[in-house]
């Protein structure tokens, strides 16, 4: 389904992603780990068609992501922020994605599960940060596509809507998504991974399941295996 050859990104001096290669063909839970700046925000949005890699080439589907932007009604995409026009409301918001995106969605059950209504007319300047990325997951889940890449989905979420992350993200992996996502909550990426992808300024220095990161490592939990790996590549 994706297909990532020799990709490389600069930002000026600052090599963001070096020689990343990726084959995700399998339905599953896909979690990218790694230090800040790492390269795990660029990745996604070299997916997703917002960063231009400098060299490489990325496939979705069996297009090539540069040649045409129709792969995107294949991915549903939450970004690790999120800007739009503070005056709207959360309902317009809405709307505005549905109408952008030509697709269908139903919002209202994730509305009610992240007990929004009492939001859905308020403009999006009044609202709390863990709010608004609750309306985000709304966004975020609101089409039924293939893929879903979420980017620090479960940034400034409590403890309840975290739980609801979870449930959301299980059933999609049952109904055979491809999920890729970040996160800095070690927890849940063990909890929630059928592959690790972790990343080190810019290279890819690991990918395999739990078990084989632990085994490679030789350490008994996931946050101390990637600190194994930092401290054994960031020495070599």
């Amino acid at each position: 389904m994706i297909s990532i050859q020799e990709l490389h990104k600069h930002y000026k001096k600052n090599h963001a992603l070096k020689d990343i290669n990726l084959e995700i063909n399998d339905p599953g839970i896909y979690v990218i780990l790694g230090p800040n700046g790492s390269g795990k925000t660029t990745l996604l949005k070299s997916i997703v068609g917002l960063v231009i890699p400098d060299k490489g080439e990325i496939r979705v589907g069996g297009t090539n992501v540069q040649d045409s932007p129709l792969y995107r009604n294949e991915i549903s995409y939450l970004p690790q922020i999120a800007r739009f026009p503070d005056n709207l409301r959360v309902c317009e918001l809405i709307r505005l994605i549905k109408d952008i995106r030509n697709q269908d969605g139903d919002e209202y059950p994730l509305i009610a599960l992240f007990k929004l209504e009492p939001e859905m007319n308020k403009k999006l300047r009044s609202l709390s940060g863990g709010t608004m990325q609750k309306v985000n997951m709304v966004l975020g889940f609101l089409f039924d596509t293939p893929v879903l890449i979420l980017d620090e989905p479960t940034i400034s979420l409590d403890p309840v809507s975290l739980s609801k992350f979870k449930k959301i993200i299980s059933e999609k992996r049952q109904q055979g998504k491809i999920i890729i996502y970040t996160t800095h909550i070690m927890s849940l990426a063990e909890e929630f991974s059928d592959t690790i992808m972790l990343l080190l300024e810019g290279r890819n220095i690991f990918k395999g399941g739990l078990k084989e990161i632990l085994y490679e490592s030789g350490k008994e939990s996931l946050e101390n295996a990637i600190a194994y790996f930092v401290d054994k590549n960031g020495n070599d």
